[in-house]
């Protein structure tokens, strides 16, 4: 099964997965580590393979995610992750899988050094919920 994604089809998917580690970076914040949050999830964003390693290696061109909180940028993020993942499952259910599976890499890359915050292991359960939500 080919998969056609329209622009604003694109548009979603790096909404989904950038605005995701904005999420998490957002959340983690507080812990005083954004960046590195961001950064890390960033670089596992951009080893995705596939066609979905290429929607996602334009990086975050019209993508909004000017949130001024957590709960702005989840309002974008979370439906976003779930439309992208619905829209994917109809189209092609590998790259679908592809998808989710380089979100959750991201987030475990975001996540990785030392144990979460209480706020960023609940945007992690989040991000999974919409993910799986579709």
């Amino acid at each position: 099964m080919s998969l056609t994604l329209t622009d604003q089809d694109k548009l979603t998917l790096r909404t989904a997965a950038y605005g995701a580690v904005s999420l998490l970076a957002a959340a983690g914040a507080a812990g005083g580590s954004p960046y590195r949050i961001a950064t890390d999830g960033s670089v596992a964003l951009a080893s995705a393979t596939g066609p979905i390693g290429h929607v996602l290696a334009d990086k975050t061109k019209g993508v909004n995610l000017n949130g001024k909180s957590v709960a702005e940028l989840a309002d974008h993020v979370l439906p976003a992750l779930t439309e992208a993942m619905s829209l994917l499952r109809k189209q092609a259910p590998a790259e679908a899988d592809n998808f989710r599976s380089t979100v959750i890499l991201a987030v475990e890359a975001a996540t990785q050094r030392g144990e979460p915050s209480p706020s960023m292991a609940d945007v992690t359960r989040k991000i999974t919920g919409a993910l799986d939500a579709a």
